[in-house]
Protein backbone atom coordinates (compact mmCIF):
# COMPACT_ATOMS: atom_id res chain seq x y z
CA UNK A 1 0.00 0.00 0.00
CA UNK A 2 2.95 2.63 -0.79
CA UNK A 3 0.19 4.85 -1.93
CA UNK A 4 -1.05 5.17 1.99
CA UNK A 5 2.36 6.16 2.65
CA UNK A 6 1.73 9.55 2.40
CA UNK A 7 -0.70 10.90 4.97
CA UNK A 8 -2.19 13.66 2.60
CA UNK A 9 -2.45 10.60 0.08
CA UNK A 10 -4.40 8.79 2.45
CA UNK A 11 -6.62 11.62 3.89
CA UNK A 12 -7.61 12.24 0.31
CA UNK A 13 -9.24 9.37 -0.35
CA UNK A 14 -10.56 9.20 2.88
CA UNK A 15 -12.29 12.52 2.02
CA UNK A 16 -13.74 10.95 -1.27
CA UNK A 17 -15.01 7.84 0.59
CA UNK A 18 -18.71 8.57 0.01
CA UNK A 19 -19.23 11.26 -2.55
CA UNK A 20 -16.82 12.53 -5.23
CA UNK A 21 -15.83 16.21 -4.64
CA UNK A 22 -14.44 18.98 -6.33
CA UNK A 23 -11.13 19.41 -5.30
CA UNK A 24 -10.52 22.91 -4.23
CA UNK A 25 -13.24 21.64 -1.76
CA UNK A 26 -11.10 18.64 -0.81
CA UNK A 27 -7.87 21.05 -0.55
CA UNK A 28 -9.87 22.96 2.21
CA UNK A 29 -11.03 20.63 4.18
CA UNK A 30 -7.07 19.18 4.33
CA UNK A 31 -6.09 22.34 5.53
CA UNK A 32 -8.56 22.73 8.08
CA UNK A 33 -8.08 19.46 9.32
CA UNK A 34 -4.23 20.45 9.54
CA UNK A 35 -4.27 23.64 10.92
CA UNK A 36 -2.41 25.12 7.97
CA UNK A 37 -2.05 26.05 3.97
CA UNK A 38 -1.66 23.67 1.85
CA UNK A 39 1.07 24.36 -1.13
CA UNK A 40 -0.63 24.01 -4.70
CA UNK A 41 1.81 22.08 -6.39
CA UNK A 42 2.16 19.77 -3.26
CA UNK A 43 -1.63 18.70 -3.54
CA UNK A 44 -1.90 18.64 -7.04
CA UNK A 45 1.53 16.50 -6.92
CA UNK A 46 -0.84 13.78 -4.11
CA UNK A 47 -3.70 13.94 -6.80
CA UNK A 48 -1.38 13.17 -9.38
CA UNK A 49 -0.24 10.20 -7.89
CA UNK A 50 -3.16 9.00 -6.44
CA UNK A 51 -4.31 9.28 -10.18
CA UNK A 52 -1.53 7.63 -11.68
CA UNK A 53 -1.99 4.77 -9.03
CA UNK A 54 -5.61 4.16 -10.03
CA UNK A 55 -6.89 4.88 -6.82
CA UNK A 56 -8.53 7.80 -7.91
CA UNK A 57 -10.35 9.65 -10.66
CA UNK A 58 -10.30 13.40 -11.96
CA UNK A 59 -12.82 14.52 -14.29
CA UNK A 60 -13.94 18.30 -15.21
CA UNK A 61 -16.80 19.97 -14.29
CA UNK A 62 -16.87 23.30 -16.19
CA UNK A 63 -13.63 24.80 -14.92
CA UNK A 64 -13.34 22.84 -11.76
CA UNK A 65 -11.70 19.14 -11.30
CA UNK A 66 -14.12 16.62 -9.62
CA UNK A 67 -12.21 14.07 -7.92
CA UNK A 68 -13.71 10.18 -7.25
CA UNK A 69 -12.37 7.16 -5.66
CA UNK A 70 -12.33 4.48 -7.26
CA UNK A 71 -13.04 0.41 -6.26
CA UNK A 72 -9.74 0.56 -5.82
CA UNK A 73 -9.16 3.37 -3.59
CA UNK A 74 -12.29 2.09 -1.66
CA UNK A 75 -10.58 -0.97 -1.20
CA UNK A 76 -7.73 0.98 -0.03
CA UNK A 77 -9.49 3.12 2.51
CA UNK A 78 -11.52 0.18 4.56
CA UNK A 79 -8.27 -1.93 4.81
CA UNK A 80 -6.72 1.13 6.67
CA UNK A 81 -9.71 1.26 8.49
CA UNK A 82 -9.83 -1.94 9.75
CA UNK A 83 -6.31 -1.77 10.65
CA UNK A 84 -6.70 1.26 12.60
CA UNK A 85 -9.70 0.05 14.23
CA UNK A 86 -7.45 -3.68 15.41
CA UNK A 87 -4.93 -1.24 16.80
CA UNK A 88 -7.21 1.21 18.53
CA UNK A 89 -10.06 -0.86 19.74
Amino acid sequence: MEWFASGMRRDICILLYEDEQRAQSVKTALQRRYDRRIRPKQFEGCVNALVDAGHIERRVDGIADVLALTETGERGVETQYEWLEERVA
